[in-house]
């Protein structure tokens, strides 16, 4: 791995800390703290989705238009601005604004960051993604174990500390990232070129896989939605709860060994790999049917970051298979706003389910949802075989 992938690593992983503080207690703060109801919750947490596909896109465009150096830092100053408010006004109804910034300057981010991996070491494939993905969840593994006994000791610091672990990113993006920005912004000619979509069939395809991800992330955003504060519900403390997510993190890391022989075998079978992950990640929620311990929702979590280890990394390899040049970023950042559109849907979807039917209902339908993104796993490549293009 080249040694400037490591900084976008580095810088990833302390992003990700950072952010985890707060996701995962979002749902717990505004329905346990804030008094609203998990239909409420859903909406505030949908409206900061909905505002992480604006600025998924935005960011994509950003990066293709100005390189990632400058639209990663317009994102990180942004979310500084926003921290700091947040800080400052955490109360109804100025967490629901500072979280949809929060959600904008964000997804400014993302595609810069994955499409800088996929620029800095082009060679590396899903070696570079599975890298950036590593480090998110570590990031996962660390800020919710930390945040947890944070919020019970007073919820107030967890905006602090997420403060805090945004201006660390910040100096280290801005020591460190503009080094990366060679070959990360296409030549002019070049843009205009891939704005006329050479071929419009990679584009197609993007978009069906991209469907996949909406579906799966809509159930998995039940895990910081609904199934957060059914945990609380089931007598869970928020450092059970915290500890769930830090299984998650390790687990990514660890478990890295144990799913090496099949992905190196599945190397250039990515539908395998995405039908493997996807059929895991149905099953964990039909776990959660019969949760009502911890260990019960321990072994729900393990089975769905297995799914998400053969999943997750996947996507932005096949984005960057088939954008153009000239257009990663853009394609990255397409593939980003799909995953953040389910987690939009999903909170609100979820609210309104548990509210009106129930947690059991809800994670029986999670499973028949998950299962339907079998569907554009399989296809998404009908478009290049149907304009006769080749596609790995």
């Amino acid at each position: 791995m080249p040694k400037s992938v490591w900084f976008l690593i580095i810088g990833m992983l302390v992003n990700t800390t950072g952010n985890s503080f707060l996701w995962p207690l979002n749902a717990i703060y505004i329905h346990d703290y804030l008094g609203k109801s998990l239909a409420m919750a859903g909406f505030v947490l949908m409206l900061n989705s909905a505002a992480g596909v604006l600025g998924n896109l935005l960011g994509g465009y950003l990066f293709d238009r100005i390189g990632g150096y400058k639209s990663i830092m317009l994102g990180i100053l942004l979310t500084i601005a926003s921290l700091i408010g947040l800080t400052i006004w955490h109360g109804w109804p100025h967490y629901v604004w500072f979280l949809a910034i929060l959600g904008f300057s964000g997804g400014i981010v993302f595609p810069g960051m994955f499409a800088l991996a996929g620029t800095a070491w082009p060679e590396g494939g899903r070696k570079a993604f599975n890298a950036i993905y590593l480090a998110q969840n570590v990031g996962v593994a660390v800020g919710p174990a930390l945040a947890g006994v944070v919020a019970d000791y007073q919820f107030d610091y967890v905006f602090k500390v997420n403060l805090g672990m945004y201006i660390l990113f910040f100096f280290i993006a801005l020591f460190t990232f503009k080094r990366l920005e060679a070959g990360s912004i296409a030549p002019k000619n070049v843009v205009s070129e891939s704005n006329r979509i050479i071929n419009k069939a990679p584009f197609y395809a993007l978009l069906i896989i991209s469907s996949s991800s909406v579906l799966c992330w809509l159930a998995y955003s039940q895990w910081s939605a609904t199934i957060s504060s059914y945990t609380q519900d089931l007598g869970l403390g928020l450092k059970q709860y915290s500890l769930l997510w830090t299984i998650n993190g390790l687990l990514i890391v660890i478990g890295q060994p144990l799913i090496a022989p099949l992905v190196k075998r599945w190397e250039h079978h990515l539908k395998r790999q995405l039908v493997f992950g996807v059929i895991l990640i149905a099953l964990s929620f039909g776990m959660i049917a019969f949760a009502s311990d911890f260990k019960m929702f321990g072994a729900a979590m393990i089975v769905l970051t297995f799914g998400e280890m053969f999943y997750t990394p996947a996507l932005p390899t096949i984005a960057n298979q088939l954008a153009p040049k000239g257009r990663q970023g853009f394609y990255q950042g397409i593939i980003n706003s799909a995953a953040t559109a389910g987690r939009m849907i999903g909170p609100l979807f979820g609210g309104i389910m548990v509210d009106q039917f129930g947690m059991i209902p809800l994670v029986l339908i999670l499973v028949v949802i998950v299962l339907f993104a079998i569907i554009p796993c399989l296809i998404y490549d009908y478009p290049l075989k149907k304009e006769a293009i080749g596609v790995d």
